[in-house]
């Protein structure tokens, strides 16, 4: 009985490692680099480190939600980094402008969701076009945004006011939360991990990512609306893109719209390493967790063994394309239907 009982946990558990095959190699890889750092770079091991890459992959996560989700759809949405410069220096324009920190933050919150909507209605219409028609909605809300605060001024590139000291501590490295030295940013980030992964496991919404990711025909005959998934996923992506760009100006202290242009390249980046499937319908947000986290320790590692920023490039760049090439060899949930 006990041989059985070992032999089926045995097999439940090689059954697990191979459904969550992504994941797994996702958490091995993160380990790995901690280890490496650890032995290679002083310090690297240190709370201050620690809370240092969990601030900045808080950042990295909270934008790559909408990309995660996009992503489970079968797409990829490019407007995010413009998103997120556009609202970083609006913010800063709207409260010199003399409105209250927390109105112009509820309305850049809400302008954010409106070009998400935007950005899906148009990017479903045009399917074959979409990635370029999400680039090009980005393109459109920076360049507006940019002619909006250089208004009357020198730049629009920059915009500087004074920020209230509570998004400062949302988001400083030294920031607490209820005392405890967290920055808040972080405390967030849990929050929405906790949220999303519910809301995706549990719900009708999350669901229905999955069954059309999965197979258009499939959703359709469970009567799922294509058109209003593809807008609701877009519009959370830009209402997160515009979350990340108002609390990295807290980070910041100072607007710059250039200050999302990294994220282009890393949302993408962390939903691959995680192993969310770009065809759509396999993977998730707990798995891009993993993928922010590795990419923010590899970071941390190769900033402290003193590489330049090209060669990072070129490491990260090495790291995606045999994990890619990996995990296109596992079966995808379309060639299952």
């Amino acid at each position: 009985m006990d041989g059985a009982r070992g032999e089926l946990g045995s097999s439940g558990i090689s059954h697990m490692i191979r459904n969550n095959r992504a994941l797994a190699i996702g958490v091995c890889l993160l380990l790995a680099l901690a280890i490496a750092g650890s032995f290679l770079v002083p310090g690297f091991a240190s709370v201050q480190n620690a809370r240092s890459i969990l601030l900045l992959a808080a950042f990295l996560g909270l934008a790559s939600l909408g990309q995660t989700m996009v992503a489970l759809l079968g797409g990829l949405d490019l407007s995010i980094p413009y998103v997120i410069g556009a609202a970083n220096i609006l913010l800063p324009a709207m409260i010199n402008a003399g409105l209250p920190a927390p109105i112009a933050i509820t309305m850049i919150l809400l302008l954010g969701l409106m070009v998400g909507a935007i950005n899906g209605a148009l990017s479903f219409r045009l399917q074959g076009q979409a990635l370029i028609m999400s680039l090009g909605v980005g393109f459109t809300i920076v360049g507006a945004t940019q002619i909006y605060t250089a208004l009357g001024s020198t730049t629009g590139g920059n915009v500087f006011a004074p920020i209230p000291a509570w998004l400062t501590n949302f988001a400083a490295f030294n920031g607490r939360t209820f005392g405890f030295p967290i920055p808040p940013v972080v405390v967030i980030w849990i929050l929405v991990i906790i949220a999303t992964n519910f809301v995706v496991k549990r719900t009708w919404f999350g669901r229905s990512l999955y069954a059309l990711g999965g197979s258009r025909n499939a959703a359709a005959r469970l009567m799922i609306n294509e058109f209003r998934l593809w807008v609701a996923v877009h519009a959370i992506s830009g209402i997160m893109s515009a979350m990340t760009g108002v609390l990295l100006l807290g980070f910041s202290g100072g607007g710059y719209v250039a200050v999302g242009d990294p994220y282009l390249f890393t949302t993408v980046a962390a939903v691959v390493i995680g192993g969310t499937s770009l065809l759509g319908g396999a993977g998730g947000y707990g798995a891009t967790v993993i993928g922010a986290l590795v990419l923010t320790v590899l970071t941390s590692l190769l900033v402290g063994v003193g590489l330049s920023i090209p060669a990072q490039q070129a490491i990260v760049g090495l790291l995606l394309i045999p994990m890619v090439a990996l995990y296109a060899r596992m079966p995808h949930i379309r060639s299952q239907v």
